[in-house]
């Protein structure tokens, strides 16, 4: 049933040219050969591909899920086509220079690209999203050779490529991986060991993939310290660089999961029979030093995609609460009176503006850390860009732990929506939950991002990121003009103090016994500060919302920005203030949670 449009189409130029005024980057020589002209063209091509190519098939290849014979992966056509048809783009390699065969984008506007493909088809979508992943860290870390042997294919999407960290007994405890390198007489290195729920790990759309396998060289290190970076390939490549044999790499399994159900899920081995060959990315011992600097990056793409397919079920949700006929609202309420749309109903507006609330919110968070990252990049003042980059890191946990816990809540409530039809798989609101569920896990779970939030990030050089956090936040509230907008900021500014008063409070606490509590209060944590963040992201739109409100006769636009300041309202008046007992748990050092016994469960 859902409207064929995968994002309102005031939506994006909202995001990227009025709240953070993207167009202002081409001033800055990197990106001075695009324009908006540019920048919209490539958005317009994105938006065509996704919903001729990818979205068709979402449903379809959620029923009928890769196969595997025993000897090789099979899959539906439409995956092929709508791959082929992504690659051909340049999407790929859309980051990257135009000297490397890319588009030289900007961050923020590839962020963009990808929210019409994370709407259409999450699935689909992970093979060319994993491959960039892959791409970004051999373009940072790996030697020219390296290089030279896979990046060319990759970028045009010739060869995929995947992350390969988890083992079957690990699972997010990293220190504890098997998978061993042994260093050979010419440099290379003999892989060996197992890794599960590869996305992407194998599959017949390429002409190779490129693992990215973390492994332990044997007398290193232990524990985190002695893991390495290994580039190994499914195929090795011959002398002159063309495809050759088997590289020892096997699929033993496909995994059957919950959602993504058209993205295939892997159980790999490396080295069976003692001929599997990997290339050492960087130094020895610092492959996951390597891999969490590209986290950033990868983080905020699943926050995004939460928040994208968290946004395609409100949509759907939205659709159908409009067409749905159903009860009587007073003074209309006589039962010979017409039934009217469920959307006139008080309680499915709130579960509406809920959705919208949460994935517009996390839209707009992840392209505001995108944004960041451009800022970075094209900062020549020193001092502001290491802030940047401090700021950065402190909301990288937020990027992606929020939006992918908050994604899935929406979805949940597109259901709700949809009542017993929501429910059904003849209807796709199911799909879009089950899709989701993967994200609170995905790329670190929102655990681990917690516990990095409460113990680290906030910490770290000396609290800079906090600081220069404030700084963004006060120039902000200080800067509206418009007084729905501004009520809204009155309400956010005691928070602020608040959350200092926790910061002061922690920041002694952490140096007792009573530290421990916070292992278990770390949720808490996350959500005084994050909930902090969203409100202000809300009312960076509402503001810019409130203020084009007055400048244009419209209807069309005028819904669109009434409806911005009302999902901030929403925000601030219903959500923001949860965050009251989260605050209580953090300065009373709250330990029902660490004094709880194994036993007692």
């Amino acid at each position: 049933m859902a409207a064929e449009t995968l994002i309102n189409d005031f939506e994006v130029p909202f995001q990227l040219y009025d709240v953070l005024d993207t167009e202002t980057l081409t001033e800055h020589p990197k990106f001075s050969e695009h324009s908006r002209e540019t920048f919209d063209a490539v958005l317009d091509t994105a938006n065509k591909i996704a919903t001729d190519l990818f979205l068709p098939h979402n449903h379809v290849a959620d029923k009928n899920e890769p196969q595997f014979d025993g000897k090789k992966v099979s899959m539906i056509d439409d995956v092929k086509v709508a791959f082929d048809a992504f690659r051909e783009s340049g999407f790929i390699a859309g980051r990257y220079s135009f000297e490397d065969g890319g588009m030289q984008l900007p961050e923020t506007v590839m962020t963009a690209v990808a929210g019409y493909f994370m709407a259409a088809n999450p699935s689909t979508t992970a093979y060319p999203f994993l491959t960039t992943a892959a791409i970004n860290v051999l373009s940072h870390f790996a030697n020219d050779d390296i290089k030279a042997a896979f990046m060319p294919r990759m970028l045009t999407g010739d060869f995929t490529g995947t992350m390969a960290l988890t083992e079957p007994h690990a699972g997010s405890s990293l220190a504890d991986i098997k998978t061993t390198a042994v260093k050979q007489d010419d440099g290379s290195y003999r892989i060996k060991g197992s890794k599960i729920y590869i996305s992407a790990g194998d599959h017949e759309l390429s002409d190779n993939i490129v693992h990215l396998v973390l492994a332990k060289i044997p007398g290193g290190p232990g524990g985190v310290k002695g893991i390495s970076l290994f580039a190994v390939p499914k195929y090795r490549l011959n002398d002159d660089l063309s495809v050759g044999e088997s590289n020892d790499v096997h699929l033993t399994g496909l995994i059957h999961k919950l959602g993504y159900r058209g993205a295939t899920s892997t159980a790999l081995s490396f080295g069976d029979e003692g001929e599997c060959h990997g290339y050492l990315i960087g130094e020895a011992h610092f492959g996951l030093r390597y891999m969490f600097k590209m986290m950033n990056e990868a983080r905020i793409a699943v926050g995004f995609g939460a928040s994208m397919i968290g946004y395609r079920g409100y949509q759907y949700s939205l659709d159908y609460a409009k067409d749905r006929m159903q009860g009587r609202i007073a003074p209309n309420n006589k039962p010979e009176d017409a039934a009217t749309a469920i959307i006139q109903h008080g309680d499915v507006k709130r579960m509406l503006l809920a959705q919208k609330a949460y994935s517009e919110g996390g839209i707009s968070l992840c392209l505001y850390g995108s944004n960041l990252i451009d800022r970075i990049n094209t900062c020549e003042d020193e001092t502001l860009k290491n802030e940047l980059s401090e700021l950065l890191d402190l909301l990288t946990p937020v990027l992606k732990a929020w939006p992918s816990e908050y994604g899935p809540k929406a979805n949940d409530l597109g259901i709700q929506v949809l009542g017993g039809a929501g429910y059904t798989r003849e209807y796709h609101a199911e799909q879009f939950w089950r899709d989701n569920r993967l994200n609170p896990i995905h790329e670190g779970t929102n655990g681990v991002q917690a516990l990095d939030l409460s113990f680290r990030k906030l910490w770290q050089k000396g609290g800079l990121g906090i600081q220069i956090l404030k700084r963004e936040i006060t120039q902000d509230l200080t800067s509206i003009t418009t007084p729905e907008s501004a009520a809204l900021a009155g309400k956010l500014t005691p928070y602020m103090g608040h959350l200092h008063d926790v910061l002061v409070h922690l920041s002694k606490v952490l140096q007792t016994e009573e530290a421990v509590t916070l292992t278990g209060n770390a949720q808490a944590l996350m959500n005084v500060f994050a909930s902090i963040v969203l409100s202000w992201i809300w009312i960076r739109q509402a503001s810019k919302a409130e203020q084009l409100l007055s400048e244009t006769t419209d209807a069309e636009k005028q819904n669109f920005y009434q409806g911005k300041i009302q999902a901030a309202k929403y925000f601030i008046d219903w959500e923001l203030p949860l965050i009251n007992r989260d605050i209580a748990i953090l300065t009373h050092n709250n330990s029902v949670c660490t004094d709880m016994q194994a036993d007692w469960f």
